[in-house]
């Protein structure tokens, strides 16, 4: 087996260039991968399952296929699977074609609750590594605690109103929803994209390449305009919130990575038409919601690149739950839009509280979206 230090802190495109070299094995990664969840796994509550027989068995596979000369661009990378989606979906099928594999399921939360941004066990809910009193997010919690506390360096998770963003966001790593569509959708109003959570944009870049072999990232034309807005035009955004993201905007303003744009994006609040579509009982006033935030984000992106946001308007909530704050405020607006977005981690606020910096591209430009924040994440 690898040193666990060693391991988790490897990225997937690091444990992927590793076995295809033939330094290490498919087989000592995913052995080193079970134990390191055997062991810490008790605590944090990632994960609800560890499939440790099938991993073996699909690590051995993966060995073979390299021995035999096929690359695999994710050879031997281990990944964690959102529970409510399964092995077997086209973004896993996809992952496990480029060498992925799947070690185990991640936490969700129980049918039936009021609230999504938590994990559910029967060990007790899932804990944020960074703080185990705060939530660590979801409804990809056990995702992004697996990742952000090294237990795997990519796992799969699905974003219906930002469920794989605001984990992101609180554990203090990267969330990226593709273009709704992209891959098949996890819900009839087509809301719910499949998504990853990584430590690394290189991470996120191959995970896209694996599942939209078609949309491969390619190199921007300049550097990208960026429009920042703290509410969007609705939210009720704390200030530390907002004042932490901005600045970690700014650094990557001045290190040369992007323009600042003084453009102001001012939708109407999804929320009522995002529930029409969730219920199925959309209405006249939800197409005109719709097509007016439409018409906002189009003008908006014929003046920048990229908008900017905080990717939660309030910091991580206590196991109790998040009370009358929407945690959502600031990324269901991109599921109803439909445009691809990503969370870098943006800083803490003056109490030590995690925040996560949301960027939106236009529809289908994800591989400019992705290779633009691949040089950003270094001036954390």
């Amino acid at each position: 087996m690898l040193d666990d230090h060693l391991y988790t802190s490897l990225s997937a495109v690091e444990i992927a260039g590793l076995v295809n070299s033939g330094k290490i094995t498919a087989g000592e990664v995913v052995d080193t991968a079970l134990a390191v969840s055997a062991e810490r796994d008790g605590a944090l509550r990632a994960f609800t399952d560890l499939w440790a027989d099938t991993a073996r068995a699909a690590a051995t596979e993966v060995d073979a296929a390299v021995a035999s000369g096929l690359p695999m661009p994710l050879a031997g990378v281990p990944i964690a699977v959102k529970a409510s989606e399964g092995a077997r979906s086209v973004q896993n099928e996809r992952l496990i074609a480029a060498g992925c594999v799947p070690i185990g399921a991640t936490s969700v939360p129980r049918a039936g609750t009021g609230w999504q941004t938590y994990g559910a066990t029967d060990r007790g809910p899932t804990l944020n590594p960074l703080n185990p009193a705060w939530s660590p997010g979801g409804s990809s919690a056990g995702s992004a605690a697996a990742v952000a506390a090294g237990l795997v360096p990519l796992a799969t998770g699905s974003d219906g109103a930002g469920s794989v963003r605001i984990p992101a966001a609180w554990c203090g790593i990267i969330g990226f929803k593709p273009t709704n569509g992209l891959l098949p959708a996890r819900d009839r109003a087509g809301l719910n994209s499949p998504g990853v959570l990584t430590r690394t944009p290189a991470d996120a870049i191959a995970y896209f390449r694996a599942v939209a072999p078609t949309h491969h990232p390619a190199s921007v034309a300049g550097t990208p305009r960026v429009a920042w807005t703290s509410t969007l035009g609705y939210a009720e955004t704390d200030p530390e919130i907002a004042v932490t993201a901005r600045r970690a905007l700014h650094r990557i303003a001045r290190a040369g990575l992007c323009d600042l744009v003084d453009r102001p994006v001012a939708l109407r609040d999804p929320g009522p038409a995002w529930t029409a579509l969730r219920a199925g009982t959309p209405d006249e006033d939800t197409e005109r919601l719709i097509q007016y935030n439409a018409r906002v984000l189009r003008d908006a992106f014929e003046e920048a690149d990229l908008l900017a946001t905080p990717t939660t308007p309030h910091p991580p909530h206590g196991h109790d739950g998040p009370g009358p704050r929407m945690s959502v405020a600031l990324t269901w607006a991109f599921n109803l839009s439909g445009h691809p977005v990503i969370t870098l981690p943006a800083g803490r606020t003056p109490n030590g509280e995690p925040v996560g910096l949301q960027l939106i591209a236009r529809h289908h430009a994800d591989a400019m979206l992705l290779q633009s924040v691949e040089g950003w994440h270094r001036t954390r």
